[in-house]
């Protein structure tokens, strides 16, 4: 199926409205867990998701960003049980913090329209902008794909959460990647009820997000102002 047109404009400038437009749905993405059970997402607005999301800088033009819709059901559930692995695993390693971890909610897998896998494909041998870091840039090429795909979700008026608690060599194995690739996130899209107001860790007490002065500096590096409130876990 061809991806739709970007509708790219022969004028080159936003209006004032438009821009605008732009700065709100930045400042409204939220990483979502709450989705609306039984609810689908139409095949044209999650091409047109993945659209944008294909439109995303990479270094070198390498585009290592891989895709993986998960349709069975099974799958789904096997997905999810790797997660719980690994939430359980994590609560053991926040000590005194782990019953109010465990309380949290950290995915929406089993309740969330569709899910997909994001995938690193295998180094393709770029040099042109990687020579010296060329794990970070394959890495940073994947993350701004997912951060295109989450600002159109929030565009679409659809949730979208990032799920980082998996063992990516099992769930690599799931999916039967190639040797190489690697796994980076599963991520949950779908309907939501209403969207968080704040980000939910700063909405459950679990954690204060730092001011931009905070971590801005000039002609080198200044140790940022911590916060002490929570504790940082």
């Amino acid at each position: 199926m061809p991806l739709p047109h970007s509708g790219f404009r022969t004028s080159q400038h936003f209006s004032d409205e438009e821009r605008e437009s732009i700065y709100q749905v930045i400042a409204a993405r939220r990483d979502m867990r709450h989705f609306k059970p039984g609810s689908v997402i139409e095949s044209a607005v999650l091409l047109r998701m993945l659209s944008a999301a294909h439109q995303a800088p990479s270094v070198g033009l390498m585009q290592p960003w891989r895709f993986i819709r998960i349709t069975d059901s099974t799958l789904r559930e096997s997905i999810a049980e790797l997660v719980e692995q690994e939430r359980q695993a994590t609560a053991t390693a926040m000590n005194e913090r782990q019953n109010e971890f465990l309380s949290l909610k950290v995915e929406g897998i089993r309740e969330c329209a569709e899910l997909l896998v994001v995938a690193l494909a295998p180094d393709d041998g770029t040099i042109f902008g990687r020579r010296t870091m060329p794990s970070e840039m394959a890495i940073s090429s994947v993350a701004c794909a997912i951060q295109n795909l989450w600002l159109a979700s929030r565009a679409e008026n659809l949730g979208m959460g990032w799920v980082s608690m998996f063992d990516p060599v099992a769930l690599s194995t799931l999916l039967k990647l190639p040797d190489h690739a690697k796994t980076v996130a599963v991520l949950c899209l779908g309907p939501v009820n209403s969207f968080y107001h704040e980000p939910m860790l700063e909405q459950t007490g679990w954690r204060e997000g730092k001011p931009l002065d905070a971590l801005m500096s000039e002609n080198g590096w200044l140790k940022a102002q911590e916060s002490s409130k929570c504790p940082q876990t």
